[in-house]
């Protein structure tokens, strides 16, 4: 059964809002490339694996973390395949075009991938 405590959506508030925060800082004062390579900081998924030992124990715990790691690692390089869109279609068609685009090619690609994995 699916359950998320009040002090675990607490931490993935603060871990997502804070890598956004620092990363728009750094994009800021160093450029956009480095602010780029902070902004792929996972942060949810490090939020997600802390709460995770509040919720289960022991094996349930081993294995729900390597669901969860796997998972991690299709949704990392789909995000990938997204910024790679989104440099090329903002060139072609600008930023607003280009990244509603990538943006919607990512959501169809992660709902495919879901959709095969948890229907099989």
């Amino acid at each position: 059964m699916f359950h998320l405590s009040i002090e675990g959506m607490l931490l993935r508030f603060v871990f997502g809002g804070g890598a956004v925060v620092a990363a728009s800082i750094i994009a800021k004062r160093v450029g956009g490339t480095v602010g780029g390579i902070f902004a792929a900081f996972p942060a949810v998924f490090l939020a997600a694996m802390l709460t995770m030992r509040m919720d289960y124990g022991g094996s349930d715990l081993i294995h729900r973390s390597i669901d969860l790691s796997k998972g991690a690692l299709i949704g990392m390089g789909i995000n990938m395949l997204c910024a790679v869109a989104v440099g090329s279609l903002c060139v072609r068609k600008g930023w607003k075009k280009g990244l509603s685009l990538s943006v919607c090619g990512w959501l169809i690609v992660s709902v495919s991938i879901s959709y095969v994995l948890f229907n099989t």
